[in-house]
């Protein structure tokens, strides 16, 4: 038994400089720290982000209350018990909290303990952080996941209104994922060359997940040929797919959605997305219609579900309840996963097992509010789920956790896979990295 010694919680900043809750564990093997992230274009049905709303610190965002459910709440009950009993820890916490949204408690408390346990319980047990959750989740982690890397930002992430998002790479044509975030890097280079000779050095400005934030750029097809450009300067042509993140929830009003100055319905904005289809070399979109515009979603399946990757994040919000009501509608076919959206370990190992028992993929995401924190590249490997979204080649919150898939996929070796064009096709064959 791997008692747990000490629990403490302490307030600490995320990638904007805006607090969050950091929690170390302490058992016999060490102390075991994690960091939670936070997202900006938040979808109305995430667990509750507690913060303290006074104004006088940190602009209301101040997190001293989720700290101080953790220090006082949390620890009395958690202390002493294994570390290894993950399920148990985090339903423990879900009790404690006592709602569905983890209102009391707050999602960024439960889970800044629960990222530490299982970070704790891994060492305790002598794995590896990805073959630990691996144990957790039922299989033998061995799938690198393909990356899909935000290079041009737009929408809040830019500080823009009523604009796609964000414009993602991903390096389908690469052998592995060292060659495939390889490929990503020279490519951001390419572009910024391309941006900064036709926009200046305005053209280079950064967004808050890495990518390039140009002002003078407001059309998607702009973004996406500058993207293909640079792709082709890089020598990859045809090696690269583009994902795109509408984050559409963001300019969705009263049932109509505004891109600059155009509106679009429901069906007009699946045909909008038909279109750039036929242009661009779209594998994925995540988020292309409002969180609770179901309706639209199902047609958007029906027109492109069977060529396209169509991704619920803040449709589904990693919420079991939520991907349900999304498969009986046959509303997507992929399921983003992001660990603050829900509060646990276990409550996410859930999603991504339901989602891959329908057949569906599983993208594991960051958050554009990130930290140093790497667990998400351990728990891409950990669930064989192929795909991460984890921002730019640049900053090190995001680079934090391609540099620890590519430590993976060394310690993997000649068991490593890369699914690359078959990043949707659950079935792939082990490469030699020898």
């Amino acid at each position: 038994m791997s008692k747990i010694k000490m629990i403490r919680a302490r307030e600490v900043l995320d990638s904007r400089g805006n607090p969050t809750v950091e929690c170390d564990v302490e058992i016999d093997n060490g102390i075991f720290r994690a960091m939670v992230p936070s997202g900006a274009s938040a979808g109305q049905h995430e667990a509750l982000e507690l913060r303290d709303k006074d104004e006088n610190r940190f602009l209301g965002k101040g997190t001293l209350k989720a700290v101080e459910n953790v220090n006082s709440i949390i620890v009395p009950r958690a202390v002493g018990m294994d570390c290894t009993l993950q399920k148990e820890i985090d339903e423990l916490m879900l009790d404690l909290d006592g709602t569905e949204n983890k209102d009391n408690l707050g999602a960024n408390a439960i889970l800044s303990v629960s990222l530490a346990i299982c970070k704790a319980g891994a060492a305790a047990k002598n794995l590896q952080l990805y073959e630990y959750i691996g144990e957790l989740f039922g299989v033998s982690p061995c799938k690198l996941p393909v990356p899909m890397c935000n290079v041009i930002n737009g929408g809040k992430h830019a500080g823009q209104e009523n604009s796609i998002q964000e414009h993602m790479l991903m390096p389908t044509g690469a052998k592995c994922f060292k060659d495939g975030i390889r490929m990503i890097s020279e490519t951001y280079h390419h572009l910024a060359k391309l941006l900064k000779g036709t926009y200046g050095a305005g053209g280079t400005l950064i967004g808050d997940e890495g990518g390039f934030a140009p002002a003078q750029i407001t059309d998607v097809n702009e973004r996406l040929q500058m993207m293909l450009d640079a792709v082709d300067n890089a020598g990859y042509n045809g090696m690269m797919n583009i994902a795109l993140d509408p984050a559409s929830s963001e300019f969705f009003y009263d049932g109509i959605y505004k891109i600059g100055d155009k509106s679009f319905s429901g069906g007009e904005m699946v045909d909008f997305y038909v279109d750039l289809c036929k242009t661009y070399p779209i594998a994925s979109i995540e988020d292309g219609l409002a969180e609770d515009d179901w309706d639209s979603w199902v047609e958007m399946v029906k027109k492109l579900g069977s060529n396209l990757q169509i991704v619920g994040d803040d449709l589904f919000v990693t919420n079991t309840r939520r991907i349900q009501k999304g498969i009986e509608l046959k509303a997507a076919n992929s399921v983003l996963i992001k660990l603050n959206q829900i509060g646990t370990v276990t409550e996410t190992l859930n999603a991504i097992k339901m989602a891959h028992n329908e057949k569906w993929t599983a993208v594991v995401s960051h958050r554009s509010g990130e930290t140093e924190d790497d667990f998400i590249a351990d728990l891409v490997v950990g669930t064989n789920s192929g795909q991460i979204k984890t921002g730019a080649p640049a900053r090190s919150d995001r680079t934090a956790k391609y540099n620890q898939l590519i430590r993976i996929e060394e310690k993997l070796s000649g068991k490593a896979v890369y699914p690359g064009r078959n990043f949707r096709n659950k079935t792939t064959s082990p490469l030699n990295l020898a």
